[in-house]
């Protein structure tokens, strides 16, 4: 697969680490100082990892060239809409998620299925914290986001989940989710060493999108992976 990095920070750094790993190659990459948007020609799809000013335009870009991409900026849902058109326009495949850890989004699945039991126990309240670098401009994270997606979408009981955001150092991401009572807590953290996770999951991702169409999230990807781990 021939990949077109947009973004070229310590994330695509990664991912050029990871992809070339897997016998793929880069043959692009687009950066703030280095602009040349024909280097997308010669490229199977991109990776965009840039920041939320620019992702509706890079989207944009790939998308006229008849490429897929992956979206791993976050801080740009409210234009989901917008994106949805552009994909369903041009009939290329996108697919975008806040984190593409694989381990995030298994603790999702671990949510899904602890939300629906702690539905039944009103003692218990819910919360959450996210950690990270000093840099990261979305407070909350996009993955807290989600998480609180996922807690409201499976206990019904719940109309927020309040989210304290710590921004320091160089922390990859850091998330707990506390169910609290009067009697004790229940905490559940994932923590990323890393960011060779986060560029993993972007490839695989790449990968699964191949020859599709449409928007996909990286939930969609993860049932595939679920299935394939258990079968």
């Amino acid at each position: 697969m021939k990949i077109a990095l947009v973004g070229y920070g310590k994330m695509g750094q990664m991912i050029e680490k990871v992809a070339i790993s897997r016998g793929h190659s880069i043959v692009a990459r687009l950066t703030s100082t280095h602009w040349d948007p024909k280097a997308l020609l010669e490229a199977d799809i991109g990776i965009e990892f840039t920041n939320p000013e620019s992702v509706i335009k890079n989207i944009q870009m790939i998308a006229k060239l008849k490429k897929n991409v992956i979206i791993g900026t976050t801080g740009w849902n409210n234009n989901l809409d917008s994106v949805q058109s552009i994909v369903k326009e041009n009939k290329i495949g996108a697919l975008h998620s806040p984190n593409f850890s694989i381990g995030i989004n298994l603790l999702l699945e671990i949510l899904a299925h602890t939300s629906k039991i702690m539905n039944g126990f009103a003692d218990y309240d819910v919360a959450g914290i996210d950690y990270h670098h000093s840099q990261k401009k979305d407070s909350p994270s996009g993955t807290a986001l989600q998480i609180e997606r996922t807690i409201k979408e499976n206990m019904e009981r719940i109309d927020q989940v309040p989210f304290s955001s710590i921004r320091c150092g160089s922390i990859p991401g850091t998330h707990t989710i506390l169910f609290d009572s009067p009697c004790d807590t229940i905490s559940i953290t994932h923590e990323a060493r890393n960011r060779e996770g986060f560029a993993m999951g972007a490839v695989q991702a790449a990968e699964w999108l191949q020859g599709k169409q449409g928007l996909y999230t990286f939930a969609d990807c993860m049932k595939e992976i679920i299935q394939r781990k258990m079968a």
